[in-house]
């Protein structure tokens, strides 16, 4: 658990802009040092000097997430520059649009690289560190609200986030009665550039593109909120030990249908558990 930010150190990937540059500086701000690692080497640069005129204790390390060696690469760098990393925040993520069958099979496979691997390639490389300096820690892994309301046109988005939630929950169950806590951030639309993240997309996925790889999405990010507001949201989690760190409240009522719609769900179950064979294959 982290009780104050001060002296701690937190690594951040994605942190070259969006939710991932508004981390790092609302970590630094509270006397965190901060690691920034992300794909995008200039951008990345640009949020270095920005964090250290700001007097922040950064460095930065470019981070392929989708890639496990990349990852325990960027870890080494941290663990070499600061010692004991305490927050980790997996962040860095990827948008793709368009309808299941016509998304092609790469770019599935580089969204469930980037969005779900990604986070589980960062609790692996930090998470045997943290248990073993033992001060305490907390993972943040960023998902969307997306991961538990389906939209129509974002299917690898939508999937896996979802898969992120599920690891998240994992994860705060088997470090239930440590000193590291767990979080899951699910926002709707921020002010990010996830709808041109295909600017980023490594060759071994298609390679990248200047064109924004969901148009209307990308109308909907840039009406978003903005990042700050989320950044510091998240800080209030690790502080609190949430295990959902949620914006966007006027979704509740959309959210809870979800679940009214699988408690509806279990209820028929249950009554065609009591009821006649002969009554249930009628409805057949």
């Amino acid at each position: 658990m982290i009780e104050s930010f001060d002296g701690k150190t937190a690594f951040v990937t994605g942190a070259a802009s969006g939710i991932g540059l508004a981390l790092a500086r609302a970590l630094a701000s509270k006397g965190a040092k901060v690691m920034l690692a992300d794909i995008d080497e200039n951008a990345l640069d640009a949020a270095l000097r920005d964090l250290r005129d700001s007097g922040a204790n950064a460095r930065a390390v470019a981070c392929d997430v989708s890639a496990p060696i990349s990852v325990m690469s960027a870890a080494d760098e941290a663990f070499a520059a600061f010692g004991n990393v305490h927050v980790v925040c997996n962040n860095a993520g990827a948008g793709i649009g368009g309808p299941i069958e016509a998304i092609a099979e790469t770019d599935w496979n580089w969204l469930t690289a980037v969005n779900l691997m990604g986070s589980v390639h960062g609790i692996q490389a930090f998470l045997p560190h943290i248990k073993a300096h033992g001060e305490g820690g907390h993972i943040v892994n960023t998902a969307s609200l997306a991961g538990l309301i389906a939209q129509p046109g974002t299917g690898p988005h939508n999937a896996t986030k979802a898969g992120v939630i599920s690891v998240t929950e994992t994860l705060a169950a088997e470090l239930a009665g440590t000193k590291i806590g767990v979080s899951v951030l699910c926002t709707a639309f921020v002010r990010t550039r996830i709808a041109t993240s295909v600017r980023n997309r490594p060759l071994r996925f298609g390679g990248p593109s200047d064109e924004p790889a969901n148009p209307q999405m990308a109308i909907l990010v840039a009406a978003g909120i903005d990042p700050a507001f989320v950044a510091e949201r998240v800080l209030v989690g690790i502080a609190d030990n949430d295990l959902y760190i949620l914006t966007h409240p006027e979704l509740r009522d959309v959210i809870a249908g979800r679940f009214d719609r699988i408690l509806a769900a279990f209820d028929k179950a249950a009554l065609l558990e009591t009821a006649p064979p002969e009554a249930i294959a009628a409805r057949a």
